[in-house]
């Protein structure tokens, strides 16, 4: 994408209502573009950097929304990112995690496809799961949540 088309992508993100665009492109992970429509007033709007780069690029990990604590003492783990929500790497086998499973940080939970690609969300806390609130192959929106955990 070059800077034309990002600033006229930027214009009518800009006169739009929209909340939130998210724009995709890959070519081996290229072009990544996230726009979050802030409800706080921005004394400044940040400069655009160029979009040229000399090295490779580097395939994007999904960053997981934060755990969420909720009245209960639970954390929720939220979905990072709009798709399909699936328990196993494949359908023969095991789920990732079950509803009583110990589990650690940084352990694997769930794939989130988007776009034909397969998203690992790991645990951002370590405890026991208590619910997974998500069936098998079922459209996650972002945010949503997808867990319960009792942290330790």
């Amino acid at each position: 994408m070059n800077q034309d088309k990002l600033r006229q992508l930027l214009a009518l993100f800009h006169d739009s209502d929209l909340e939130e665009l998210e724009v995709q492109h890959s070519f081996w992970h290229g072009t990544r573009i996230r726009l979050t429509r802030s409800r706080a007033p921005s004394p400044v709007a940040p400069a655009i950097a160029p979009l040229v780069s000399t090295a490779p690029p580097e395939p994007a990990a999904p960053t997981p929304a934060p755990a969420e604590k909720t009245d209960d003492g639970l954390h929720e783990v939220l979905s990072p990112m709009v798709g399909t929500f699936y328990q196993a790497a494949s359908p023969e086998a095991d789920p990732f995690v079950r509803q009583g499973d110990r589990i650690e940080s940084g352990q694997t939970l769930c794939i989130i496809e988007a776009m034909k690609i397969m998203n690992e969300i790991p645990a951002d806390v370590q405890g026991e799961v208590v619910e997974i609130l998500v069936g098998d192959a079922q459209p996650v929106e972002y945010n949503q949540a997808l867990f319960k955990i009792r942290p330790d």
